[in-house]
């Protein structure tokens, strides 16, 4: 039990982590149907921007506490990656709106490996390690172990998660959005800047990738040019596994596929007779891909059409 308590809570800190990620995917394809894999690359860009704020404020002896200097390495990321959001929709994907949808999912590639390896002539190949500004403190739950970080990451992601559904469900542009997500034509015939809520939906998703990303390279204590491939591949599994398009389904999807990882990494020995170790957690956020495309292509809660933004 007391493994099992402690995967669990392991696991909702990494699915809160994927669920942010797994929302730009989703908030994304409602628009226009679309994915967009260099999301995972954004979000890798607001782990090394935050750090290289994080860096020149400790180098230059501000004064500051720790914790405002991490504030202020991931508020420059949340800035750094809204811009790149924007520039990203606006001369990536804009273009190809009305082209087939295979030269706008190889734009997507490409638009990845060019982020990556940007990322790899910035700040070289080496991991870049994340400076022990913040204090640790251990709680005991029956026996696991939680830590203010891991309390810090899931608090902020439920905040995150809950004011971007009040965004969408309670405000106008929220409704705007749905509106260009149900029909583009009639949304501009309505009166709304069709190319402008587009650009904002862009925009949101990577502010969330920011923040996912600064957490990521906070809890592992590590940042390195290629770790957005790997973590907007399991965010965009978790999309799927919800409901591609869906705003909770991603939420439930980044939830459910951190569980099941985390799960599998403490019990894949057991199961296996010692053969496989810890290192093979991620076959299960594929697996769980396969599963779920084979057995219910919509996902757990469905595609949404008329409401997905």
């Amino acid at each position: 039990m007391d493994i099992l308590t402690q995967q669990l809570i392991n696991g909702l800190v990494l699915g809160s982590i994927y669920a942010l990620v797994a929302l730009g995917y989703t908030m994304v394809y409602g628009v226009l149907e679309l994915i967009n894999f260099a999301h995972g690359e954004v979000a890798m860009f607001g782990a090394m921007i935050s750090l290289a704020v994080i860096g020149a404020l400790m180098h230059h002896g501000t004064g500051l506490n720790g914790g405002t200097i991490v504030l202020l390495g991931l508020l420059a990321a949340i800035v750094v990656c809204m811009a790149m959001g924007f520039v990203i929709e606006r001369v990536a994907y804009r273009p190809l709106r009305r082209a087939p949808r295979l030269a706008a999912l190889i734009t997507a590639i490409g638009m990845s490996i060019l982020l990556q390896n940007l990322a790899m002539l910035i700040w070289g190949k080496q991991y870049i390690t994340f400076p022990p500004l913040l204090p640790l403190v251990r709680y005991g739950i029956g026996g696991a172990v939680i830590t203010n970080m891991q309390i810090f990451i899931m608090i902020l992601s439920c905040l995150l998660m809950a004011g971007l559904l009040v965004l969408v469900k309670r405000t106008r542009l929220g409704r705007a959005m749905r509106a260009t997500a149900q029909a583009q034509d009639i949304a501009g015939l309505m009166g709304i800047n069709v190319n402008t809520i587009i650009s904002i939906t862009f925009v949101i998703g990577a502010a969330l990738a920011a923040v996912a990303g600064v957490m990521v390279s906070a809890y592992y204590g590590l940042a390195h040019y290629y770790m957005g491939f790997m973590l907007g591949l399991k965010a965009f599994t978790a999309a799927v596994l919800g409901g591609i398009g869906n705003i909770a389904g991603a939420m439930l999807g980044g939830l459910l596929l951190g569980v099941i990882e985390s799960l599998g990494a403490g019990y894949i020995g057991t199961l296996t007779g010692g053969f496989l170790g810890s290192n093979y957690q991620d076959v299960f956020a594929f697996f769980v891909l396969i599963l779920v495309l084979i057995v219910r292509p919509s996902g757990l809660l469905g595609e949404r059409v008329v409401e997905r933004a």
